[in-house]
């Protein structure tokens, strides 16, 4: 399933910390269908303001490059702000943020497919330069979408996975080691498990 070259592309190498993946796979019964089906999917992955709903746990808004919301599909360069339950930071004025860093889309050798890697950032227009996410900068989260024949995967890999404690106040310190760890234990796992079978659901 990866001879496009996709993960290759998208998904950085692990030398630090830790990582997790998940894949969800889905079959059409024609290619009709796995074309509905995979169409769909890449939309609900653009489409980052339906993700709370789909995912059910945090809340994520759209943001452009000068920290204003919107209402449309995820471009290069823009900030995804996300509402985690629990305590927020100081350094992201209430949220955690991370930066649309890549989107691809690709075909090659009979499959199909669309990628978008994310990772963690500064407050878009705080003017506080350190990371606001409870992981340091050195983390990302790549989605993938992927057909190939009649089968559909939808897919995420968080790689290099480091508690962000060494910026912010002690508060946020304090804080973003809580909840770091607890994604290190794979809290966050069912969260991603949910988005990515959501992206394939009817």
């Amino acid at each position: 399933m990866e001879k496009d070259g996709m993960n290759e592309m998208l998904v950085p190498g692990q030398y630090q910390g830790s990582d997790m993946g998940t894949v969800e796979k889905r079959s059409g019964r024609s290619n009709e269908e796995a074309d509905r089906i995979f169409e769909r999917a890449c939309r609900r992955l653009l489409d980052v303001n339906s993700w709370g709903r789909l995912a059910g746990v945090s809340a994520f808004q759209l943001m452009d490059t000068s920290g204003i919301s919107v209402d449309r599909e995820a471009r290069e360069g823009d900030y995804i702000r996300i509402d985690i339950p629990g305590p927020a930071t100081m350094a992201g004025m209430g949220y955690d943020w991370v930066r649309v860093e890549e989107i691809k889309s690709f075909e090659k050798d009979g499959i199909a497919g669309l990628g978008m890697r994310v990772r963690p950032s500064a407050h878009p227009v705080s003017g506080n330069p350190e990371t606001a996410h409870f992981l340091q900068e050195t983390a990302t989260s790549t989605f993938i979408i992927r057909r190939e024949g009649n089968a559909v995967s939808a897919e995420e890999h968080g790689r290099n996975e480091v508690a962000n404690t060494s910026a912010g106040n002690l508060i946020d310190k304090g804080r973003n080691m809580v909840v770091g760890l607890a994604a290190k234990l794979g809290l966050s796992y069912p969260q991603w498990k949910s988005l990515v079978k959501a992206f394939l659901a009817d």
